[in-house]
C-alpha cells in the first residue's frame, strides 16, 4: 500500500482545541519540573494553570480561540 492510499484511509487529522494543547504542555512542563531537582511551588503552578485553563475555554465557548 502506498504512503498516499494509507493517508486516504487515515481519516482526516484531527486538531487539538487551544485548551487541550495547553494542558497537554503544562503537564509536560509540570513533570519536567517536578524532576528538574529544582525547587518549584507546585500549588501555584496548577493555580495559574487552571486560572488560564479556565478563560482559554471561556474564550473557546465564545468563538474567540
Amino acid at each position: 500500500m502506498s504512503g498516499e492510499e494509507q493517508r486516504d484511509q487515515s481519516g482526516p487529522v484531527r486538531v487539538p482545541r487551544p485548551s487541550e494543547a495547553f494542558s497537554a504542555y503544562c503537564n509536560a512542563e509540570f513533570d519536567r519540573r517536578r524532576n528538574s531537582g529544582e525547587a518549584f511551588d507546585e500549588a501555584a503552578y496548577r493555580e495559574a494553570m487552571q486560572l488560564t485553563l479556565q478563560k482559554i475555554r471561556q474564550l473557546e465557548e465564545e468563538g474567540y480561540a
